[in-house]
């Protein structure tokens, strides 16, 4: 007797162990109740029936990395649900251009599971079914595009498919937040042809650029020398206007002051008579006197005129003389 109460016990423990699931935050299981689906277990603390009742198991395709850096995928079984947010990295794959090219693309993508129910009982396997249905999308969205769009159109690529996979997602109760292409690799020798083509567009730039700036330096300096020479003629100008106001000025004041110093001796001599002769005898003097100035001057005839000169000089003489 006391066995069998011991056997019963140890029975309750083990149907209370197998009939309590404890669901982690984010998480849901789903349960079946003789096979068909009862309800969906939400976080927390929760009691099945055992035997009756039991959690749905899942395939769950998982992309992992060998010590050697070799990535490889499995197939688990998972009887919980993550809603979680989940980033998907799927393996390098290539694609054909537009213009014949093949190119090697990795995506990413970024899902979340809204309806746990429609994920498990819609597809089979639904990270490995939102992997083909990407790749096939994919190939169908580059292959539209050549080589030169498929590598400056990363965003509308990425719009483009993740429109795409959420439209097609939504049956499967996943909602697709983002797609992200990772890297876009040409050929080698595309590769190469693309370096040398933007070394020689980088070039051509250059020299354009150099040619502009030379062209721009030589209007400048064309500009400044213009600038220059009409700034030093305007100089030249005013100053030659000045020299010839100042000429002209000295010459009337030259001319004023000789004005002034004729008649004074006209009027000193207006009494005495002949001013006339006296001024041009003195005038010719001043003459005779230029003419004989400086170092290697000489006198080796004397005009005949000057007997006349001369004959006034006496002539004046005479008389202030005969004023005295």
């Amino acid at each position: 007797m006391f066995g069998f109460s011991i056997f019963l016990i140890a029975l309750a423990l083990i149907f209370v162990s197998k009939g309590v699931v404890i669901v982690q935050q984010a998480e849901v299981v789903i349960i079946e109740r003789l096979g068909k689906f009862n309800r969906v277990l939400e976080s927390g603390f929760n009691f099945i029936v055992p035997v009756i009742d039991a959690p749905r198991a899942i395939d769950w395709k998982v992309v992992q990395k060998d010590f050697s850096g070799v990535t490889y995928s499995t197939i688990q079984k998972k009887t919980k649900i993550d809603l979680r947010e989940t980033v998907y990295d799927f393996p390098r794959q290539n694609v054909i251009t537009k213009d014949n090219v093949t190119i090697s693309i990795n995506a990413l993508l970024y899902f979340q599971i809204v309806d746990p129910k429609s994920a498990v009982y819609e597809i089979q396997n639904l990270p490995e079914a939102i992997e083909k249905l990407t790749q096939t999308n994919l190939r169908n969205l580059v292959g539209q595009l050549d080589l030169d769009e498929s590598l400056v159109s990363r965003d509308k690529i990425n719009h483009e498919l993740r429109a795409i996979l959420d439209d097609a997602t939504n049956k499967w109760g996943v909602k697709v937040n983002r797609v992200e292409l990772q890297d876009i690799i040409p050929p080698k020798d595309i590769q190469t042809a693309m370096e040398k083509q933007m070394k020689a567009e980088r070039d051509r730039r250059a020299a354009i650029l150099e040619a502009e700036g030379e062209k721009k330096s030589a209007v400048l300096k064309a500009e400044g020398e213009k600038e220059a020479a009409i700034n030093r003629a305007e100089g030249e100008k005013q100053a030659n206007i000045l020299k010839a106001e100042g000429i002209a000025q000295a010459r009337i004041l030259e001319a004023d002051g000789e004005k002034e110093a004729i008649q004074r001796i006209i009027n000193a001599l207006a009494d005495k008579g002949q001013p006339d002769k006296y001024l041009i005898a003195m005038k010719y003097l001043e003459t005779m006197k230029a003419i004989t100035s400086g170092k290697d001057n000489k006198v080796v005839y004397m005009p005949y005129e000057a007997t006349g000169i001369l004959s006034s000089v006496d002539g004046i003489k005479q008389m202030f003389d005969t004023n005295k």
